[in-house]
């Protein structure tokens, strides 16, 4: 025999059982169904808006790339510079020619060179002017005692540095031109997949039948 403790646990059960039941049953009834045709739609636009998007920033990164890319082509091959021969690149050490031979001769026009020539080269012989010091470390102590040798010095730490900043400027510029172009041709690739899905669903919005719903 069943306590009446167990009963109305029983009881309990049944009745919310029953109320969410119910509860289900109205929000299915009540609820809002949507043609397949119209849904289909929708993600049609919407896959040919992002197509347009992705196409658009694709041509803006590709452009920007190709004007930076030009526009430290140009700066550099106005300065005409050029890297020394290899037997000379060989006498200044391995500190320069392991890195500079492959430029041997040739002149100075993309920011990877830059790069190159402005740590393996001007760096290596600011090193060499004042025990490794920088501009500022050399012009302050010339600034206590001033001599015509430190102050020779200190003239060519500055051209130095200041132009050695100057190709590193360029190396940068060059380097966002070279992410800018990947991520042209990332937004190229995603355009073509957004589009093979939107005439895919083009594809189907023709195939299905009107009256279906979801």
């Amino acid at each position: 025999m069943s306590s009446p403790g167990a009963s109305l646990f029983v009881t309990f059960c049944s009745r919310v059982a029953r109320f969410l039941h119910g509860t289900l049953e109205e929000t299915a009834d009540t609820g809002v169904n949507m043609r397949r045709k119209t849904l289909d739609l929708l993600l049609i636009w919407l896959g040919g808006l992002l197509t347009l998007m992705l196409l658009v920033a694709g041509s803006g990164l590709l452009y920007g790339s190709n004007f930076t890319s030009a526009s430290v082509k140009t700066q550099l091959s106005q300065q005409k510079v050029y890297f020394d021969n290899t037997a000379a690149l060989n006498a200044e050490g391995p500190t320069v020619s392991a890195y500079l031979d492959q430029y041997a001769g040739k002149q100075l026009l993309t920011g990877t060179e830059a790069q190159a020539y402005a740590n393996h080269f001007i760096q290596v012989h600011l090193d060499a002017i004042d025990s490794g010091k920088t501009y500022a470390q050399a012009s302050t102590a010339c600034d206590l005692a001033p001599t015509v040798t430190c102050n020779a010095q200190d003239q060519l730490l500055f051209e130095g540095s200041t132009t050695r900043g100057l190709l590193l400027n360029a190396y940068a510029f060059g380097t966002i031109a070279t992410i800018a172009m990947y991520a042209a041709f990332a937004s190229f690739a995603l355009a073509l997949f957004m589009l093979v899905l939107t005439l895919l669903g083009l594809r189907h919005y023709r195939k299905a039948d009107p009256a279906d719903v979801i």
